[in-house]
């Protein structure tokens, strides 16, 4: 079996069949220290792992890639709690996700598909970088 080349620029993670791209062209570094991060602890209900990983896969690449500001994101499984995702998605400004995304239509479609999975809300938290080494 041949390995596919991936385009210059671009990283890939598989886990439990959940790929995530992350652009790194879009991320120049000196972008990096403009970038808000968003990242949302998300627990799910046991059992719904490989529907969740597919409903968000998704929901990221349909909707919330829609959003106005939004640069990537990445979702991370924890291994010690199985039910236990990290979301992190780039945006180009704070407003891009506490105005435009989650008071603008596409925050319901996003619900939609990833809401009925979550064993509570998620908490949700956003970030500047301070230090990239």
């Amino acid at each position: 079996m041949m390995a596919q080349r991936r385009p210059q620029g671009q990283r890939h993670g598989v886990r439990r069949g959940l790929l995530v791209a992350w652009d790194t062209a879009r991320h120049a570094d000196s972008e990096a220290a403009t970038v808000i991060l968003e990242i949302a602890d998300i627990r799910i209900a046991p059992g719904q792992n490989a529907a969740f990983e597919a409903a968000i896969q998704h929901g990221l690449a349909s909707v919330a890639s829609q959003a106005r500001g939004f640069k990537g994101a990445k979702v991370n499984a924890g291994i010690e709690s199985p039910e236990r995702y990290v979301l992190q998605i780039f945006w180009e400004t704070l407003e891009d996700h506490t105005v435009g995304f989650r008071q603008g239509p596409l925050f319901a479609q996003w619900r939609a598909i990833v809401g009925p999975f979550f064993a509570a809300p998620p908490v949700v938290e956003h970030f500047t970088l301070v230090t990239k080494v």
